[in-house]
């Protein structure tokens, strides 16, 4: 690389310090795109420091303590009850429309699954007895989880005739298909194996969504699909690393899993520990469970909404004022990117405020309320907004860092830019010697000829 070079001297307390200075022949481009990073680095660091006052933490902690009330007065408790009652009606109403879609002429739900289960069938459910039967062969068939994972397992049973899952311990099973019936809903081709293990495979889902046809008819819940929650935990328990067994050889995490499925873990108990009411956690509940979130995030969105609007018409009116705006015409002043309440340091700051007095006035709410019952308090705690406080204030904290680095690396910068300035008044002088010079060798030429003349 061709380079130029600048030898410069300076005294510094009585010492002579002589120093060079190189930069490449294509020194004007680099400068340029110096320039042009150091300018964007600038901005990047306006947009990293927090330039919020006491009206704007006032408002978000007003914002804050108004969604916290909402909170309290309608949220309320987080209820597996109504998340597996609410759960439940969806699905019905969903296994009835996907059958009436498919030709069923009814509306009940008992005649729509029993003709998904006629015209739809699988080729795992051949292996029922080998994985617990009608109670628990839903959760140990990993082909019966309605789940990425499940129709992976449901091709993988077309294509090796083994169907897989877990025993009743715990354990990982492959369960083969040798019976000639057995074998039926086993595609010979490609074609019919992604018509057995794809569309079957998603309409059968549908029909085991509600239970049984059998157990709806005798006015029974029915046992359902696992979740993906559940599905997941269920698939992870097969792995070696679960090891720790109970007294009577079963894993422990995958006793826990069919515990929290088949509802005897977060079923209703009578005074001698006895479960009366159990409280499945399947496919419907999750489905609930996620309808209940959507309740605790509506105090989330209002202070949101709050916070992000007082941002903008606050920003707003201070950029009306300073680019002197007198009618709509003038609006082409307005600086919108200083009115945006996204991707600053201030925005997050304020929803931190404000999402943390509503934590505050949430999780208050909720120790009193529970009495000291850990299982009570954990019910009323509002997990969204305790998600979003975690999002605002780890962004906070993540943009302190990230400030800190370039104004670090400005430093460097700094020195850089008296660099480019010494350069600069270098060339400078540099270009007045040249011109003096000429100058001089033109004056000198003309007193030259000046001398050479007769008088």
């Amino acid at each position: 690389m061709n380079t130029t070079h600048y030898t410069h001297t300076a005294d510094c307390e009585g010492l002579c310090v002589q120093y060079d200075l190189c930069f490449p022949d294509n020194h004007d481009q680099k400068v340029t795109e110096f320039e042009t990073a150091y300018h964007e680095t600038l901005g990047e660091l306006g947009r990293l420091t927090n330039t919020a006052d006491g009206v704007d933490y006032a408002v978000a902690a007003a914002s804050g303590i108004v969604a916290g009330i909402i909170d309290v007065l309608w949220v309320g408790e987080f209820s597996i009850e109504r998340a597996n009652q609410w759960g439940n009606k969806q699905v019905e109403k969903f296994v009835v429309k996907v059958a009436q879609m498919c030709g069923y002429g009814g509306d009940d739900l008992a005649g729509a699954v029993k003709y998904l289960e006629e015209n739809f069938p699988i080729a795992a459910d051949k292996a029922t007895h080998a994985f617990g039967g009608g109670f628990a062969h839903h959760l140990r068939d990993f082909s019966h989880h309605p789940t990425p994972v499940g129709l992976i397992f449901s091709m993988l049973t077309q294509f090796t005739s083994n169907v897989y899952g877990t025993d009743v311990a715990g354990h990982f099973l492959v369960v083969p298909l040798k019976e000639e019936n057995d074998l039926v809903l086993l595609g010979k081709n490609l074609p019919e194996k992604l018509i057995f293990g794809v569309i079957n495979w998603v309409f059968h889902m549908v029909s085991d969504m509600a239970g049984s046809y059998g157990s709806i008819v005798e006015g029974k819940v029915g046992t359902g699909l696992p979740g993906p929650i559940v599905s997941l935990l269920k698939e992870i328990s097969a792995l070696p690393i679960f090891r720790k067994m109970n007294e009577n050889g079963y894993k422990e995490f995958s006793v826990w899993i069919s515990k929290l499925f088949n509802g005897t873990l977060l079923g209703r108990r009578n005074a001698s520990g006895n479960v009366v009411e159990p409280i499945k956690f399947d496919l419907r509940t999750e489905i609930g469970v996620a309808h209940e979130l959507g309740r605790q995030a509506l105090p989330v969105v209002v202070n949101e909404c709050v916070v992000r609007a007082f941002y903008f018409i606050r920003r707003l009116f201070s950029e009306i004022k300073e680019n002197e705006v007198r009618r709509i015409g003038d609006l082409h002043k307005v600086n919108w990117k200083n009115t945006l309440p996204i991707k600053n340091r201030t925005i997050v700051r304020m929803l931190t405020i404000s999402t943390g007095v509503m934590e505050v006035i949430d999780l208050a709410d909720a120790a009193v309320r529970s009495g000291g019952n850990i299982g009570m308090f954990v019910l009323r705690v509002n997990y969204v907004g305790v998600v979003r406080f975690a999002v605002a204030g780890s962004t906070d904290w993540m943009m302190g860092v990230r400030k800190a680095r370039l104004e670090l690396a400005m430093a460097s910068a700094e020195t850089a830019k008296t660099a480019q300035v010494a350069i600069t008044m270098i060339r400078s002088v540099e270009r007045q010697k040249a011109q003096t010079q000429e100058n001089l060798d033109r004056l000198t030429e003309e007193v030259n000829k000046t001398a050479q003349l007769k008088f």
